[in-house]
């Protein structure tokens, strides 16, 4: 994904609870004291991810929603159904011979 706003996001956004929290960790007093980290619970599914990368809550709201979507994606990928092939000779031989 690229890190821009496009229309999936904004849609997918609207599905979804945006928590903002302070984070812990190393950071000093900036990051004690604001609420720039995200966590972005997707509803239908339950899926909850988090961004904390960035001081800023918006760019912060972006790459969480991103993460959601990839989540999404993954989610509804298929693996393509395994053709099952001929045996090969060798492999004949090694069964029939033991």
């Amino acid at each position: 994904m690229s890190s821009r706003w496009t229309r999936a996001l904004l849609d997918l956004l609207e599905e979804c609870d945006v928590t903002p929290y302070k984070s812990s960790g190393p950071g000093g007093q900036k990051k004690n004291k604001t609420e720039s980290s995200i966590r972005i619970r997707h509803r239908p599914t339950g899926i909850v991810r988090i961004a904390t990368e960035s001081r800023s809550q918006s760019a912060n709201k972006l790459r969480a929603l991103e993460r959601v979507f990839e989540a999404l994606e993954a989610r509804r990928h298929r693996p393509a159904p395994r053709i099952p092939t001929r045996p090969s000779t060798a492999s004949k031989e090694r069964r029939t011979s033991t």
